[in-house]
């Protein structure tokens, strides 16, 4: 893009500061982690690599457009890692109800909010009602942050 790099553009149709941000979906040949991190800051709800191949992009087209997020399984392990880092100690995991925490612990299994609504006998509307208040509590700005967040404090074990 002449005079614009994709994180750039990325932010001006997604970014944090809007008031009704565009759903953007990075698909990339960078498989660079500050790459990745810097277009899910910048407010991006997937980030693909373009070798993964057409069925995952129309699920990354698929999860934009129902408001999840998905991100390249090659680049998934290693954004958890990170981002949960940033989040230890920096949130208080005492202001999550019981309900929150299991889903914050079958969000870091990347389990879909389907799944998560089945195993947990709700509907889908509710399990956004809490990744919602899980988000404002924890001061997260998305779902993978959630994951990242549960994996790095143990709860996917749990």
């Amino acid at each position: 893009m002449p005079g614009r790099d994709g994180l750039s553009v990325t932010r001006v149709l997604a970014g944090p500061d809007l008031v009704d941000p565009l759903r953007v979906i990075v698909i990339t040949t960078f498989e660079l982690d500050d790459y990745a991190r810097a277009a899910i800051q910048n407010g991006a709800c997937g980030f693909l690599l373009k070798r993964s191949g057409p069925g995952l992009l129309v699920e990354g087209v698929r999860a934009a457009v129902s408001g999840d997020m998905l991100i390249s399984p090659q680049m998934t392990l290693r954004l958890f890692r990170h981002m949960g880092r940033q989040a230890v100690g920096s949130r208080r995991p005492g202001v999550l109800s019981g309900r929150e925490w299991e889903i914050v612990r079958l969000v870091s299994q990347a389990r879909t909010n389907a799944e998560i609504a089945q195993s947990l006998g709700i509907t889908v509307g509710t399990v956004k009602t809490h990744l919602r208040s899980i988000q404002r509590k924890l001061d997260l700005r998305n779902r993978v942050a959630i994951a990242a967040w549960g994996w790095e404090t143990s709860v996917k074990g749990a």
